[in-house]
């Protein structure tokens, strides 16, 4: 497919209170789009609509107003399913179960055959540095370790279209590092991928193109190239507080 391959038109999502019923936006509005094989950062502050927007995206959630496009295929279709990995902010796990058994499973909800499940769980083990805490069960992970497991999920069905909601969340240091590799391969394979995060380092290094959103309203956008002058990311930093009104 050429062309777009993620498109919001108008998204608008209110929040009901339980008080009076009054109604508060969460998204007002937001169009965007992302061509086929970009990275997209959408940067904000907590409470901006970042994750209500990947949730939308990915079919979990569905808007009150505008339409959102994966694919060519409406958010949330079986066929655009099928073609796309997703990370949530904070994934859940079956904690009895092993990390390689969870693996399997989710391999086996996308139809791998067996011989292909078992050479793509032991790829993505090693791909995440996993593979020696495969066995264990899930409820002896740590914050960092689940998060590893949560973005080899999100690959096993080799995705066309990654979206992930604060990858680098829980990691440190050298997790940060393995998961802007693993970023940058999946870059040079030509996968598109849209994700949110806080660590505007590691945005500058892998992203083409950014969003900032505030109080649900995308209030700016642009290439990275054309925002980080200097090399580092202290330009995109500056950019990001000017939009945000910080």
């Amino acid at each position: 497919m050429t062309g777009n391959v993620i498109e919001a038109r108008g998204l608008s999502k209110d929040r009901v209170s339980s008080f009076l019923l009054r109604r508060s936006p969460i998204l007002d509005g937001l169009s965007l789009s992302v061509k086929q094989g970009e990275t997209y950062g959408l940067l904000g502050p907590n409470g901006a609509g970042k994750t209500t927007t990947v949730k939308i995206l990915v079919g979990l959630m569905r808007p009150d107003r505008g339409e959102a496009l994966v694919l060519g295929e409406k958010a949330g279709a079986q066929s655009a399913l099928r073609k796309i990995g997703f990370l949530p902010e904070n994934p859940y796990f079956y904690s009895h179960l092993t990390g390689l058994e969870f693996l399997e499973f989710i391999g086996q909800l996308f139809g791998l055959k067996k011989t292909e499940l078992r050479d793509r769980v032991k790829q993505l083990l090693e791909l995440v540095s996993m593979t020696v805490d495969a066995d264990k069960p899930m409820r002896k992970y740590s914050k960092g370790m689940l998060q590893r497991l949560g973005i080899a999920q999100s690959l096993i069905n080799d995705p066309e279209v990654v979206f992930w909601d604060e990858p680098m969340s829980g990691l440190d240091p050298i997790g940060r590092r393995d998961v802007r590799k693993i970023l940058l391969d999946l870059k040079a394979r030509g996968k598109t991928i849209f994700f949110n995060s806080h660590l505007l380092p590691d945005v500058s290094d892998v992203c083409d193109r950014v969003g900032v959103l505030a109080k649900g309203k995308l209030v700016a956008e642009d290439e990275i190239k054309n925002i980080v002058h200097s090399g580092g990311h202290k330009d995109l930093e500056e950019y990001f507080l000017e939009k945000v009104g910080g």
